[in-house]
């Protein structure tokens, strides 16, 4: 064997083989509730890049927001507007919507934010990355990339399927909904942790206020993310520990198997009334 393959070792030397194969049987660190430590919160940057690039994307071409945002069901214009439909067909209107094949909704919308010009501006979009900025990094370090990803996903997701079920032809954009699971998981893992909780749950009261008392706010948005958030974080945090991987996928799991389910039920139900 080659000096250049050798390397020091604290007896003698070894080959970058055997150094290779004993690192895989190093037990590998792990945060406080299972997931692998990272030191960089690469999936809250990415999720901010992400966003970014979205709102940069619907700046140059308006259009972007009409194909993506989050409606369950309407009638689409030649000229951009959206109007309330019950699925029947209009000639030179265009049915769009979860409920018309376009279950992508549910998910892209959380990417998009109000355009500048319009009643929030770009407000809407400083406030959900300021957020995304001060309490991802957290929530990150401590749960994992994997757990923390999908805590964001489902709750957006969880805020679409409210609006779903709830109001199909209301159009809405914005990561509200994963925000407000990240509120709700930052206050459930910060109790589990003896952690002060006053900062986040008077953050919290705040934004449910100005949700219910600002109108063209979708509240169902921010109550179906905070939900999710809620109870996806609490069985992260109180899972037993010889359990916890099994716990935690089963969790994340069951959580997109019942909202898929919700989304087809009502997908179903309004395909037979129009």
């Amino acid at each position: 064997m080659c000096p250049e393959c050798m390397r020091d070792a604290a007896v003698g030397h070894q080959c970058h083989e055997c150094v290779r194969e004993g690192n895989k049987t190093v037990r590998q660190p792990r945060t406080i509730f299972g997931g692998r430590v990272s030191a960089t919160p690469v999936v809250t940057f990415t999720l901010i890049a992400a966003n970014v690039l979205a709102y940069l994307a619907e700046i140059a071409d308006p259009a972007v927001v009409d194909r993506f945002q989050m409606v369950g069901q309407a009638l689409l214009a030649r000229n951009g507007n959206m109007y309330v439909s019950d699925g029947t067909p209009v000639p030179g209107m265009e049915l769009v919507g979860v409920a018309n094949g376009e279950p992508y909704r549910l998910l892209t919308s959380a990417f998009l934010h109000a355009p500048p010009g319009s009643g929030f501006g770009v407000g809407h979009i400083l406030f959900n990355m300021w957020a995304l900025w001060m309490i991802g990094p957290q929530l990150e370090q401590v749960l994992g990339r994997a757990r923390f990803t999908a805590l964001y996903l489902l709750s957006a997701l969880g805020g679409s399927v409210l609006l779903y079920l709830i109001d199909p032809s209301q159009p809405a954009v914005g990561a509200s909904g994963a925000i407000f699971g990240l509120f709700g998981a930052f206050f459930v893992i910060g109790r589990k942790l003896g952690a002060p909780t006053g900062g986040i749950t008077f953050l919290l009261v705040i934004n449910l206020v100005i949700t219910f008392a600002v109108p063209g706010i979708s509240w169902q948005g921010h109550l179906g993310g905070l939900v999710v958030g809620a109870l996806l974080a609490t069985a992260y945090a109180y899972a037993p520990a010889r359990q916890r991987s099994m716990v935690h996928g089963a969790a994340i799991g069951s959580a997109l198997v019942v909202l898929v389910a919700l989304v087809a039920a009502q997908t179903v139900q309004l395909t037979a009334l129009g």
